[in-house]
């Protein structure tokens, strides 16, 4: 497995966001093949200012397309145990995970008159298959999204505040907005990113832009092992194990919870950070045994009772930020360790 620093192999193209002048959310996007983005449309906390460079919160890497393993282990000198391999067309991936901010403007669309709702089949990955999505475990292509799901998006204040000594959301806009948004069931994660002019990851897709690709590393980042690194490196490469923000180990409340991107030297070989910690990640797929071979693929088999999660959390151990660990939830569950950040075409 290749060791990195986590900036090589950033594509130069990135999204800054829309202009006003730009297309509609969940247009087909300019010609430059951009898409407007909704939740990023104003300025402010958790908007236009993410990271170190205080960027804006929806910046969205190039992940060129390739081909690798599913299951593999490593020992920092490369990968064992390799299988289920999976070819992955190139995509986009949000830089950062979805702000308290940016869920903010989407609960105003929800809020809005009768309440946002996707389009019916809406959310494919409209770049492959002739517009059809990914292929489906069984054959066929992604669904989309059902209308039939409508009445599971409820992104209500009392839902939103599902943990009250770890909730991430406020009611009203204050001193949390550069948090990743917790809380949120797999039903408003898709709508959210539906809303916004992309999709859900699949899992495949997921995991790819974690494990650097080919290069199948044992962190986004590379070999080098986290540690224990806050307050005096910073909690620069992930945050997990209730260490942060002093080094505890003791979790004190959403203050261990880090701002999204915090974590400067964890990017992933394209660039996308916090890939490991802070908050699990919803992904696409119904959890169920990898099916083989993987083109494309999205595990879309309903007699599934869960969703898949990936990256490892704020409290969780240092083995959930492995590439490979993936957990099973059921898509309605809310909990306070679970986030997620969305993919978009190419």
């Amino acid at each position: 497995m290749a060791d990195g620093t986590g900036d090589q192999g950033i594509a130069e193209k990135e999204s800054d966001g829309p202009s006003e002048a730009g297309p509609e959310a969940g247009s087909d996007g300019d010609a430059s093949g951009r898409l407007a983005m909704a939740s990023c449309q104003a300025s402010g906390l958790g908007l236009t200012n993410c990271g170190a460079t205080s960027e804006n919160c929806c910046t969205s890497l190039e992940v060129p397309g390739g081909t690798y393993d599913r299951t593999y282990e490593t020992s920092g000198d490369g990968g064992t145990g390799e299988a289920d391999p999976a070819t992955v067309s190139g995509f986009r991936l949000d830089k950062y995970l979805v702000t308290v901010g940016r869920f903010r403007q989407f609960v105003s669309a929800w809020n809005d008159g009768n309440g946002y709702t996707p389009p019916a089949g809406s959310g494919k990955h409209t770049h492959l298959n002739g517009g059809n999505g990914l292929n489906a475990t069984g054959g066929g292509y992604e669904p989309g999204w059902v209308t039939a799901d409508d009445g599971n998006i409820a992104p209500t204040n009392d839902n939103l505040a599902c943990d009250p000594i770890f909730v991430t959301w406020t009611n009203t806009a204050g001193s949390q907005e550069n948090l990743p948004i917790n809380c949120v069931s797999w039903y408003e994660a898709y709508a959210f990113c539906i809303w916004d002019g992309g999709f859900l990851p699949s899992e495949a897709e997921w995991e790819y832009a974690a494990a650097g690709g080919s290069q199948q590393r044992e962190y986004p980042w590379g070999s080098t092992a986290p540690g224990m690194e806050c307050p005096g490196a910073g909690c620069q490469h992930a945050i997990y194990n209730c260490d942060f923000p002093n080094g505890s180990g003791s979790c004190a409340g959403v203050a261990s919870i880090a701002p999204v991107g915090y974590a400067a030297e964890g990017a992933g070989l394209w660039g996308q950070l916090d890939l490991a910690g802070d908050v699990f990640e919803w992904n696409l797929d119904w959890y169920a045994p990898y099916v083989n071979p993987c083109t494309d693929c999205d595990n879309t088999d309903a007699t599934a009772s869960s969703r898949v999660l990936r990256g490892g959390a704020f409290y969780y151990s240092v083995s959930t930020l492995l590439p490979g660990n993936r957990i099973d939830i059921p898509p309605t569950y809310r909990g306070n360790y679970i986030g997620f950040r969305c993919a978009r075409t190419p």
